[in-house]
């Protein structure tokens, strides 16, 4: 009687942005030759020493991995994952990641280890599941997508970063230095649900991350669980209110501000406002998982219609006395705020 032979297990084709994280590029790289040596696994390790040729490499890594089954690895932070990720999507390659940033929202909000050697077996295991990816035109975003404040305070952390390190009060001091500096509002005309509205505000803020959304205190942390996408507007305030409402952010307290305008949708359309004339188009800055690029109005945010196809630890089972799951994002939150 003869034996099927076993399949050979997928290789892993790992995209390795050397200048994310905290300048471990050697250490990673032992970790991950190391483990795949010892799991028998083929590594294709695609190094990144140039962050402009991050979006060529990881479109080379998705053509390899397709070739031969492979699963494709992004080794960053969440503007590295993103990149990748827009590659990923739609291909047929399984997708997993190696967080090595500051925040590493996306892989927290699943469970992944931020332990390279622990996150490596979680690949290793093979263990899929569906994420959600959300879209504005056709630039994907896996934590959130934003115009006006938001993308003006990233760019202006980044600065800080390069200056200073990578670190939370890094971020919290850029952020509040961009604030003392002045802003001003945008005036848009949003569609969500069959209902328009004009609005002006400082920022517009969609969220796909129940991880960073419950950090704030916003009550769609829930509804992104559910296919949905949380946007959320500021009021116009002044100087006073918004550093108060930077503080209530810091401390999970955003969601009962009378200042914040939020609701879940799954679509949401933003054009200029009427108000402004006529336009034959306006260029804006978008901010998608942390990497800043000029758009056209209209934009449109939506959940994409496929999801990646994660890999990552296998949900928990359902707790036998309330017959429901624990939350994945919930020990990082806690620690999160136990930290604060």
């Amino acid at each position: 009687m003869s034996h099927t032979p076993p399949l050979p297990l997928p290789a892993l084709v790992v995209v390795f942005n050397v200048g994310a994280g905290h300048g471990q590029a050697d250490e990673v790289r032992a970790t991950l030759q190391a483990g795949c040596a010892a799991a028998g696994r083929n590594l294709q390790l695609l190094e990144v020493h140039d962050p402009a040729q991050l979006g060529a490499i990881a479109r080379q890594a998705v053509s390899q991995a397709r070739q031969c089954g492979a699963v494709v690895v992004a080794a960053g932070g969440d503007g590295t994952i993103n990149t990748v990720a827009q590659a990923v999507l739609g291909s047929g390659c399984a997708f997993g990641v190696l967080p090595q940033g500051t925040f590493n929202y996306f892989s927290r909000t699943h469970g992944i280890p931020s332990d390279t050697a622990e996150a490596l077996q979680v690949l290793l295991a093979g263990h899929s599941q569906p994420a959600q990816v959300g879209l504005v035109g056709d630039r994907i975003f896996l934590v959130n997508a934003s115009l006006g404040l938001y993308p003006q305070l990233l760019e202006e952390r980044e600065d800080w970063k390069r200056q200073f390190g990578r670190s939370r009060l890094v971020a919290f001091g850029a952020g509040l230095a961009t604030l003392l500096r002045g802003h001003r509002s945008l005036r848009l005309r949003v569609e969500s649900q069959g209902q328009e509205r004009e609005l002006r505000t400082p920022t517009l803020f969609v969220g796909n991350n129940a991880l960073q959304l419950q950090q704030l205190g916003l009550p769609e942390a829930d509804a992104v669980d559910t296919g949905c996408l949380a946007a959320i507007a500021l009021r116009p305030v002044g100087l006073l209110k918004m550093l108060g409402l930077l503080w209530r952010g810091a401390f999970g307290r955003l969601g009962d501000a009378d200042e914040l305008i939020h609701v879940a949708t799954h679509e949401l359309t933003v054009r200029p406002s009427r108000r402004l004339g006529t336009f034959r188009s306006k260029r804006i800055k978008v901010a998608t998982d942390g990497e800043i690029t000029w758009m056209r109005l209209p934009l449109t945010f939506r959940v994409a219609p496929q999801s990646l196809d994660l890999l990552r630890p296998p949900a928990p089972a359902p707790d036998s006395a309330t017959g429901s799951a624990p939350d994945p994002a919930s020990e990082p939150a806690a620690q999160h705020k136990a930290a604060q």
